[in-house]
C-alpha cells in the first residue's frame, strides 16, 4: 500500500522514447506506483519503454494532446485524484507532493504547476518565454484570474472536477482551455511554484510556436464569448466602430479642403459605425444577462447549501406533517363511518 493509492499519474505521450522511462520511474520512486501513459501513435518505441518502466500503457483512439487527456480521464481513471505531467522529463517528480497537497486536503480542486518560479536556464526560448507571458496577461485581462502559469503541463485535479469542464481543444490548447473552464465554472484553483528544466539532449519538442501560439490566442479569444461577452463582442465593436470613424474622417477632410465626395467611402463609414455601436450595445446586455445568471447559480448553491444544513430537520418536519395528515385522514374517515 502507499500513501498514494488515490491518485493517477498521467502522462500523455508522443514519440518520447528518450525520456518516458526515466519519467515514469522518478514518479514511482517518490512513491506514486500507479502512472497510466496514453499515447498517441509513436513509432519510436515510446510504449515499450513505458512498459518496461512500469506504467500502464493505453493507445489513444484519436489524435492530439487534448484528445489524449479527454480520453484518459473518462475511460481509464477511477482514482479521485490525477496527476497530469509531461514526458519529456522537464518538469520534476518531486513537486508531486506541493501539487498533490491542496487538493487532498480540501483547499483547491485544480492545481496548476508554475514554471516561472524556478526556471532553469535555457528551459524555455526567449521567443516562448515573451509568448508565454503575453498570453497570461491576456487571460488575466479577458477572464480576470490570474494563474500565474495557464500553458504549464504539470497538473493536478479531482477527477469530479475535471467532468465539470466542457472541454473540446484537441490539440497543445487542452491548457488554456483547462484553465478557461476553470475560471468559467468557478473551479478552485491553487497555483504551486515548480521547477522546470531544460529537455535533455537527443530529444525534440512536438511543439511549434508560432503555430500552436496562434491556436491558443484564438482559443483564449473565443472561449470569451461565453466567459467575457463584453470583451468578446466589444473589442469587435470598438474596431469596427474606429475603423468606422477613420473613414468618416478621411471623407469629412477630402469633402471639406478638396471638395471632393466619397459618397461609397462614406455609406461604407456610416455602415461600420453602426456596426460597431451595435456590437457594443450587444456585447453591454449580454455581459448584464452573465452576470445575472451568474446570480442565480450562486443563490442557487446557496439554497442548495441550506438545505443540505436544514435537511434533517425539514425531513423529520416534513415526516410529522405526514403523520399528522394520515391522523387527520383516519379521524375524518372513522367520523364518516359514524
Amino acid at each position: 500500500m502507499s500513501e498514494y493509492d488515490d491518485v493517477r499519474v498521467l502522462l500523455p505521450t508522443y514519440d518520447e522514447v528518450e525520456t518516458v522511462e526515466t519519467v515514469v520511474s522518478s514518479f514511482r520512486d517518490v512513491g506514486l506506483r500507479d502512472v497510466l501513459v496514453i499515447d498517441g501513435g509513436s513509432t519510436d518505441g515510446t510504449r515499450e519503454a513505458a512498459r518496461d518502466a512500469g506504467a500502464r500503457v493505453v493507445r489513444q483512439s484519436g489524435e492530439g494532446k487534448g484528445q489524449a487527456i479527454r480520453e484518459a480521464v473518462r475511460d481509464h481513471v477511477d482514482t479521485p485524484y490525477v496527476l497530469m505531467a509531461d514526458a519529456d522529463a522537464t518538469y520534476d517528480a518531486a513537486d508531486a507532493a506541493a501539487m498533490l497537497e491542496p487538493i487532498r486536503s480540501g483547499d483547491a480542486e485544480h492545481v496548476i504547476g508554475n514554471r516561472f518560479a524556478d526556471m532553469r536556464p535555457g528551459a524555455m526560448t526567449r521567443l516562448n518565454r515573451v509568448g508565454n507571458r503575453l498570453i497570461n496577461r491576456s487571460f488575466r485581462l479577458i477572464h480576470g484570474e490570474d494563474y500565474g502559469d495557464i500553458l504549464s503541463g504539470y497538473r493536478a485535479f479531482t477527477r469530479e472536477s475535471f467532468r465539470r469542464l466542457h472541454l473540446s481543444a484537441d490539440g497543445f490548447g487542452i491548457e488554456t482551455e483547462m484553465a478557461v473552464e476553470c475560471a468559467k465554472n468557478r473551479v478552485d484553483v491553487a497555483v504551486v511554484p515548480i521547477t522546470y528544466r531544460p529537455r535533455p539532449g537527443g530529444s525534440s519538442t512536438n511543439l511549434h510556436p508560432i503555430r500552436d501560439g496562434g491556436v491558443i490566442f484564438l482559443e483564449l479569444y473565443r472561449k470569451a464569448k461565453t466567459n467575457n461577452p463584453l470583451f468578446y463582442f466589444g473589442s469587435v465593436g470598438a474596431t469596427v466602430t474606429a475603423a468606422g470613424a477613420v473613414m468618416a474622417a478621411y471623407v469629412l477632410y477630402r469633402w471639406l479642403v478638396h471638395g471632393v465626395g466619397h459618397e461609397i467611402i462614406a455609406v461604407g463609414a456610416a455602415g461600420a459605425t453602426i456596426l460597431g455601436i451595435q456590437l457594443l450595445v450587444f456585447g453591454f446586455l449580454a455581459d448584464m444577462i452573465l452576470s445575472l445568471h451568474r446570480e442565480q447559480l450562486v443563490r442557487h448553491d446557496r439554497a442548495i447549501d441550506a438545505a443540505g444544513d436544514d435537511g434533517p430537520v425539514n425531513a423529520a418536519g416534513e415526516d410529522d406533517a405526514v403523520d399528522a395528515a394520515g391522523e387527520d385522514d383516519a379521524v375524518d374517515e372513522g367520523e364518516d363511518g359514524r
